[in-house]
């Protein structure tokens, strides 16, 4: 095992949908065996889901919806998400807590830092849904959830394995970068994920990783340096 022991994993929302639906349940799956892949590793593993596949706070705002009242849609969204993989993990023999800042207290319990730092110590898979604050992204999210429990390292799931110098998807000549700083990442406008939540990386020194999740533990294989990956850390 590598020298981190604590984890966080984002998922992209846009994993937990297929072409033709909102709730791919077999993507679900894909994803919760990878995390099931961790744990079994000696990870103590966390998790953040966005909510892509159902709705977009911004793009629901730009479609005319009030932004606040958009981004608590979008947190809904989130929490719609973080419950589905919740149901599939216990479905494999884990112990999931979904946990989130808004107070929906019938399906989730409210976010307390050392209820979930105690959860993630008894070697249960804990879910992030929401910060229960509007305006924020899920990286934003992830950033603050790894940050307030301690996490050795952020890893965000994505559909690209690392970083790239442009698109890979629409440019084929671009070049992946193993290892930068947060700060060349800004400077170079590398996309990494938001200003906000790269900001917070940096200030707290919280490294991330960045790869893509295609099954068969390729999560747990990032980690151990066997797959394409990107490292980023906090510049000096």
């Amino acid at each position: 095992m590598s020298d981190y022991k604590r984890i966080l994993v984002k998922l992209s929302g846009e994993r937990f949908g297929g072409d033709d639906t909102i709730l791919d349940v077999d993507q679900i799956n894909l994803l919760a065996d990878e995390l099931v892949a961790l744990r079994e590793a000696g990870y103590e593993v966390a998790v953040t889901v966005g909510g892509g596949n159902i709705l977009r706070g911004h793009e629901a705002a730009a479609n005319g919806i009030e932004e606040g009242q958009a981004h608590y849609m979008g947190m809904l969204a989130l929490t719609i998400n973080a419950l589905a993989l919740q149901s599939v993990l216990e479905q494999k023999g884990v112990q999931t807590r979904v946990m989130t800042g808004l107070d929906i207290a019938r399906m989730a319990e409210p976010f307390i830092r050392r209820r979930a730092t105690r959860h993630i110590e008894k070697g249960r898979i804990v879910i992030f849904a929401s910060s229960g604050q509007p305006f924020m992204t899920s990286d934003t999210v992830g950033a603050l959830r790894s940050i307030e429990i301690s996490a050795d390292l952020m890893i965000k799931a994505s559909r690209v394995d690392g970083i790239y110098t442009s698109d890979p998807e629409s440019n084929p000549d671009a070049q992946h970068i193993p290892e930068l700083t947060y700060k060349t990442a800004l400077v170079e406008d590398l996309r990494v994920m938001d200003g906000s939540a790269i900001a917070m990386c940096q200030d707290n020194k919280m490294p991330l990783m960045v790869t893509k999740v295609v099954g068969d533990k390729s999560i747990l294989k990032a980690l151990k340096g066997e797959v394409k990956r990107t490292l980023v850390r906090a510049s000096e």
